[in-house]
């Protein structure tokens, strides 16, 4: 089975959930906490991961909302501490993963998850958190190996910390976790996954090796994710995009641009994340032409674009292609919410590595197109 050390420890493979019990062994935990979500328990996944770790005491919350929020993070600390908690185990998609890091930064550093947000700069006070293994039920977010976790409050309002502290110790992706996954959440999964190669590659930060891990899982995406959508039980299009996703997540450490910065406040609405950026991506694409040609020159070889075409009516057809939504009053958002969303846009601290700079008026009229 192929271990992949770059950010962390990758066990990679089909059957590789078959390994969770030497991996906690090999952390030293004695008593970790299992996040999930109710989806993966009813489809038999945590039980599959508690059979591969028998003689582990796993302490398990499964009520992860979709969009992780405050309310389940306090949850998550009241049973860390009630049962005497000694690490994490996230088993999921993106909202049970960001769970578990937000459990991993709080029950280390103690205080609220505001008091680490990127935004004012609590980011920088993150050391080292408890040992977290993560192990991806869809291929999207690429949160295994991120550094980031995303959270809504109580108040309605997201909070994300990032740090590279926050990275779990110990990932493994079984592509096999994947098999069961709707065609619908492989499509908005998927999407997510590609858009992370896209917008990382166009980013204005330098970081040429994390460039060519996101142009290889825009290449992957491109090809396999209409595969896995029309066959979910062929393999290797659930490996590909397995991969895909990993690398997605790897290369996010060169930044992504507007398209993620306008899905962060819409996410707010409680809207599936993936949906969004596969709406919002080729609305940046065309809004970014002229500022990152070099860029979208290798983009189009790697998605295989006709010359005919505009990348980003190369990317809208795609998303069709997928059956996925294409406008965001598909998703019954309306357009009195749009100066709000447009203005926090703008504000976001992943605004500010958009190849082309962009107002709150800029924003504007994107989010506008897109509805």
């Amino acid at each position: 089975m192929p271990l992949i050390q770059y950010l962390s420890r990758i066990s990679f493979d089909f059957g590789a959930v078959s390994g969770l019990g030497k991996e906690i062994e090999r952390l030293g935990l004695k008593r970790p906490l299992l996040v999930t979500d109710p989806g993966v328990a009813s489809a038999g996944i945590l039980e599959r991961a508690l059979h591969a770790a028998p003689q582990s005491d796993i302490v398990v919350y499964d009520r992860t909302t979709e969009n992780p929020t405050e309310q389940s993070l306090l949850e998550c600390l009241e049973l860390w501490h009630g049962k005497g908690c000694d690490g994490v185990i996230a088993l999921g998609g993106g909202s049970p993963i960001d769970l578990s890091k937000a459990v991993a930064l709080l029950s280390s550093h103690g205080g609220r998850l505001t008091d680490y947000n990127v935004k004012t700069g609590g980011s920088d006070a993150i050391g080292k958190v408890s040992p977290q293994i993560a192990i991806p039920t869809a291929a999207g977010t690429g949160a295994e190996v991120g550094r980031a976790c995303v959270m809504s409050q109580r108040d309605g309002s997201k909070v994300v910390a990032v740090n590279l502290n926050m990275v779990a110790d110990t990932v493994i992706c079984d592509p096999e976790l994947t098999l069961s996954l709707p065609p619908h959440l492989t499509a908005a999964t998927g999407i997510d996954a590609l858009s992370h190669g896209v917008e990382t590659y166009c980013s204005t930060w330098d970081n040429p090796p994390a460039a060519a891990i996101g142009l290889d899982a825009v290449r992957r995406a491109t090809r396999w994710l209409p595969i896995a959508v029309q066959d979910g039980a062929n393999r290797q299009a659930r490996w590909e995009m397995m991969m895909a996703a990993l690398e997605g997540g790897m290369c996010l450490q060169k930044a992504l641009g507007g398209a993620h910065a306008m899905a962060t406040p819409l996410g707010e609405l409680h809207l599936h994340h993936g949906t969004l950026i596969g709406i919002l991506l080729p609305h940046i694409l065309r809004f970014n032409e002229g500022f990152a040609d070099a860029a979208y020159a290798d983009l189009r070889v790697a998605m295989n674009a006709p010359d005919r075409l505009p990348l980003h009516e190369v990317m809208a057809d795609f998303v069709d292609g997928l059956g996925l939504p294409t406008t965001l009053s598909a998703l019954g958002i309306l357009p009195k919410v749009l100066p709000g969303i447009a203005e926090k846009a703008s504000r976001d601290h992943l605004s500010a590595t958009n190849p082309r700079p962009a107002s709150a008026q800029d924003y504007l009229n994107l989010l506008e197109a897109a509805l």
